[in-house]
């Protein structure tokens, strides 16, 4: 059965109008009655942010989300349109969207006056109902309220004194709908003022007509914290009208953020790739947190979550690209391809003054070290830092490994060498796969099939180099970096410590 198209169909089929927020808790209670999953795609705010976000729409709050940088915060705002109805009646031509029940404009009461149970009725969907403005320092009130045109009073022949002169905003232009307003207190003082009328009286006022047009609005926003913004703040009359101030937050575990990393990165590229194994998927992860821990990076601006997103991306093109240059051998994944990230890090972290001194590149290097310092210490055994570590007084289970490097060998590894190559100089450490193979995240290091799958995934070779960083981190072995290849060889102390040859 096809919609009504007039005013009197409409009518007849028994429509009931219903404020926008209203209609809002309407369908979140049916969708929690039900169980059904509020923000599709949303992960680790189940708890905290979600809980927050359906008190405040059950008790038909205006709401704020404030939180830092790359935390959701216009995903959950888009993600409200899925508690609007499918589509709702306005009348046609109306610039404010009118219910054509209980029109509000003198637009819309002079059709229903004219026209009466004839009068034109088109449906509006769900979709068109959200509409967003991103607050700058240019933005006018004209841009968001409206304000007088003069074109329209000259082609209609209309008088100043004529309400129908009035030009309407993109604020009005929601009427019944959902308005968003990204990063707030970049929005000037002057103009957060024409927002009061609306969020408190809920009218409209321009140009000083003494006429008010009530709008049905959910209005939202969003914003970082006034200490991390120096652009602008939010006014107090305005957070006072703001029924709600919901925190956002980065992913609290590592497993959540990467499943976060995993739904929105660009990794099917349409080709044969080896799959990323969970703990290298977990050590990009750790390399966001380890920035957010950094007293290099300024914690105030965040590290967003795209910074993992855009690691991960870049590190399947690198293998992509190693692939193509190669041969599908040499796809799999190697810890030194986590330095080709670098341009993920260095433009997603603002610095603090002592960052800025060393240089935004060398504390991403750090960063990275970092994280894998930290993976290192949940696979292998405890480091000794004894001075004679590499020596015959070092019982530890690295004992071989530094006791090689320290009679002058080295290993060069680089994500621009062939998988033979890249194989064969790890192989040339003495005990390396063994001790790899003997932590290898609680598989059996004797089963086969581990063994396979730890091959495909690159899983090995990526222990193999994580031992051998781990024991450069506790200044067990030297390390040069030199266009993206990695040497690793004794440490000078070992040299010291050699004993010298005897005089004849």
């Amino acid at each position: 059965m096809s919609p009504p198209t007039t005013l009197g169909q409409l009518k007849a089929s028994g429509y009931v109008s219903r404020n926008v927020k209203d209609e809002i808790r309407f369908h979140l209670r049916r969708k929690l009655a039900a169980g059904e999953t509020l923000f599709p795609g949303v992960l680790g705010f189940d708890r905290t942010v979600i809980p927050g976000i359906v008190n405040a729409l059950l008790a038909r709050h205006d709401f704020i989300l404030l939180g830092l940088r790359g935390q959701a915060k216009t995903r959950l705002l888009r993600g409200l349109t899925s508690l609007l109805d499918e589509e709702i009646p306005v009348l046609a031509g109306s610039e404010l969207n009118e219910d054509p029940l209980a029109p509000i404009s003198t637009y819309g009461r002079r059709l229903v006056e004219e026209a009466g149970d004839e009068a034109p009725v088109e449906w509006w969907p769900r979709e068109e109902r959200y509409n967003e403005k991103l607050a700058t320092p240019d933005v006018s009130i004209a841009d968001l309220l409206g304000d007088i045109d003069p074109i329209k009073a000259a082609t209609r022949k209309l008088t100043f004194a004529d309400p129908e002169v009035m030009h309407f905003g993109i604020v009005p232009r929601t009427n019944r709908g959902i308005f968003a307003i990204n990063e707030l207190p970049d929005l000037a003082p002057r103009i957060q003022v024409g927002l009061l009328n609306i969020l408190e009286e809920r009218d409209l006022q321009l140009r000083g007509f003494p006429v008010r047009i009530p709008l049905e609005l959910l209005m939202v926003f969003s914003a970082n914290p006034e200490d991390y913004t120096n652009r602008g703040s939010i006014i107090t009359p305005l957070k006072d009208r703001i029924a709600s101030q919901i925190l956002t937050h980065y992913p609290s575990d590592v497993a959540t953020a990467a499943e976060i990393t995993r739904q929105e990165a660009w990794t099917d590229r349409g080709c044969e790739l080896v799959p990323l194994s969970e703990e290298l998927t977990h050590l990009i992860e750790e390399i966001a947190f380890a920035a957010r821990e950094s007293e290099m990076v300024d914690q105030a601006s965040g590290v967003s979550a795209r910074l993992p997103i855009s690691a991960l991306e870049l590190l399947v093109s690198n293998l992509e690209r190693r692939q193509l240059v190669h041969g599908r051998d040499a796809a799999a994944p190697r810890l030194c391809d986590l330095y080709m990230l670098l341009p993920a890090i260095t433009g997603k972290v603002e610095m603090v003054y002592e960052g800025e001194q060393q240089g935004v590149e060398v504390v991403a290097r750090q960063i990275i070290g970092s994280a894998v310092k930290k993976l290192f210490d949940k696979r292998f055994p405890k480091v000794k830092r004894t001075v004679g570590s590499g020596g015959d007084d070092d019982t530890s289970p690295y004992s071989p490994i530094v006791a090689w490097f320290a009679e002058g060998n080295e290993v060069l590894v680089s994500d621009e060498q062939s998988e033979g190559d890249y194989r064969a100089e790890l192989e040339k450490v003495p005990g390396l796969f063994d001790l790899v193979a003997a932590h290898s995240n609680g598989c059996d290091a004797n089963s086969e099939t581990d063994s396979e799958t730890a091959s495909e995934t690159g899983a090995d070779a990526v222990g193999e180099e994580l031992l051998l960083e781990g024991l450069h981190h506790y200044l067990k072995l030297g390390r040069e970096d030199l266009d993206s290849r990695i040497t690793y060889k004794e440490m000078v102390k070992f040299q010291l410590l050699k004993p010298r040859p005897a005089r004849a």
